[in-house]
């Protein structure tokens, strides 16, 4: 069978193919990095696919605490949370429409770019009120949503965006006391407690706000020492006799029914808001441990809250335990076994200096700290020292819980809205890890403000649109070496969330 060998083949031994080309330095490596990271990908497209309305994970019969879901104020339906979870086209969400958050917020995200199946960061923005009466949810089990038409009756209406006339004094109503409310969650190890937080932190910020409501209001008296006594000016001095002055100088004592040594503390206003947002997040990381016994609340996240209270911004910016595997001491470098004796620079947690120490075993140990800057890490597994969540977390192949080395208290910022007069330019902007690990606050300001000055001041729809660009400046562009921002600096592969906040309906509002 077949065609006659050509003349003078008979016989011959075939001629070996030609050796292919030498490839390129790299290329191999390259080829097979990307043909992981594409199988990887894929693998978690695949396995990642549900949006969390069932149990917990696979193999678990608990229930889940929350089902996901985007933030409800982008009105996405079922497809377009699944086309928004594209791992390689990356699209960017905005507001469909932007009367749908108060002072005409802007808002946008984009998905990871592999690192998890789903988008694991959360947004919400509402106006919350917090009533005099007793409120219709129990803080330790499950608080109840604030019904849709208190939160959303003052949301942006009319040509101004203003308040409706009912709220033209919002926080000074007769029935309770108001406020606006932004927060970013961004979470790790899954998106349980994100989502969970997402949905309850404003009303344990509304719990604990309800107590000291009329302290509030009543800013010409400061707040009491005691709840129920009326305020006094500075407590008239009544300590020892030595440490007071002459009797004609200081006059008979006030006639009160309690002697107070000294003075009190002069408490500011703000220092109750402050202090009710911090016992909010340590209850909202109490219940998330509670809860963690019934239901699949997966993960920990981080937390970045903005409160507009009675014309001022109140912002969260976010040892022991040891075991005998960690040291509490810092180096330079890891410590090994042939240094022991040898002096090596060293610190602890209260030196902010560097000194010599003789090296002994127990610094053999692993650092509680390991690593420098964005690559630091918390006994070498988690790289946040702020949080809710992270209940179950342990360190790998121990059974040491990191959770005693995080902190749920936030740290709180106050931003005094009276002091300014506040232009259509001046606004907050808050964002994730994914806009702040690529970008710096400089350039997130330039970008901010060069792109508010190209658009019309009257538009309402400037703020998404600025939110939409710092995105896409933070994520980049898809080239052949990834997400990329510039030809030799790479986009962010994470989670991007960026709310942008005018602080002009702040003055209107006050």
């Amino acid at each position: 069978m077949g065609g006659n060998p050509g003349k003078g083949s008979r016989g011959r031994p075939a001629e070996p193919p030609p050796p292919p080309p030498p490839p390129r330095r790299g290329t191999g490596v390259l080829t097979r990095v990307k043909s992981a990271v594409a199988g990887l990908v894929g693998g978690l497209v695949a396995g990642g696919g549900s949006t969390g309305t069932g149990t917990g994970p696979p193999g678990s019969d608990t229930p889940l605490r929350f089902p996901y879901a985007r933030p409800y104020f982008l009105g996405l339906s079922p497809d377009e949370v699944e086309c928004s979870a594209d791992h390689g086209a990356r699209p960017i969400l905005i507001l469909k429409e932007t009367r749908r958050l108060p002072w005409a917020t802007g808002y946008a995200e984009v998905i990871n770019a592999g690192k998890s199946a789903l988008n694991e960061d959360q947004a919400c923005c509402e106006v919350v009120v917090a009533r005099r009466r007793p409120m219709s949810y129990c803080p330790t089990s499950t608080p109840s949503r604030t019904p849709s038409t208190q939160r959303r009756n003052s949301l942006p209406n009319g040509e101004t965006l203003g308040l409706r006339p009912e709220y033209g004094r919002l926080g000074e109503d007769g029935e309770g006391l108001a406020f606006h409310y932004w927060a970013l969650f961004d979470g790790h190890a899954g998106w349980g407690v994100a989502v969970a937080a997402a949905r309850l932190l404003q009303h344990h910020i509304a719990g604990q706000l309800q107590p000291v409501m009329d302290v509030l209001r009543d800013r010409r008296s400061p707040p009491p020492a005691v709840m129920g006594e009326e305020p006094e000016g500075p407590a008239h001095l009544t300590g020892p006799a030595h440490l007071q002055g002459p009797a004609h100088l200081t006059g008979p004592a006030p006639p009160t029914s309690t002697q107070r040594y000294f003075t009190e503390k002069k408490i500011q206003h703000e220092s109750l808001v402050v202090g009710a947002m911090e016992n909010a997040f340590k209850e909202m990381d109490a219940q998330i441990e509670r809860e963690k016994q019934a239901f699949s609340i997966s993960g920990g996240c981080t937390a970045l809250a903005v409160v507009s209270l009675l014309g001022k911004l109140y912002g969260y910016m976010q040892p022991y335990l040891l075991g005998n595997e960690f040291t509490h001491l810092e180096f330079p470098r890891r410590v090994q076994r042939k240094e022991v004796g040898k002096r090596m620079l060293y610190r602890d947690f209260t030196m902010s200096g560097w000194a010599y120490k003789t090296i002994e075993d127990d610094d053999l140990k692993f650092p509680l700290i390991y690593g420098e800057g964005k690559k630091a890490r918390v006994l070498a597994t988690i790289g946040v020292t702020r949080g809710l969540g992270d209940h179950d977390l342990k360190v790998h192949d121990s059974n040491i819980y990191i959770k005693p080395f995080l902190s749920c208290c936030p740290e709180v910022r106050v931003y005094d809205l009276w002091q300014y007069e506040h232009g259509a330019d001046d606004v907050l902007v808050m964002g994730t890890d994914g806009l702040w690990d690529v970008l710096s606050s400089r350039e997130v300001a330039d970008a901010v403000a060069a792109f508010l000055s190209n658009c019309d001041p009257d538009d309402l729809h400037r703020y998404t649109m600025a939110a939409q660009d710092l995105v896409m400046r933070a994520r980049g562009v898809l080239r052949d070496r990834g997400w990329r921002i510039g030809p030799e600096r790479l986009g962010s592969g994470d989670d991007i969330s960026v709310f942008i906040v005018p602080l002009m309906y702040g003055n209107r509002q006050l």
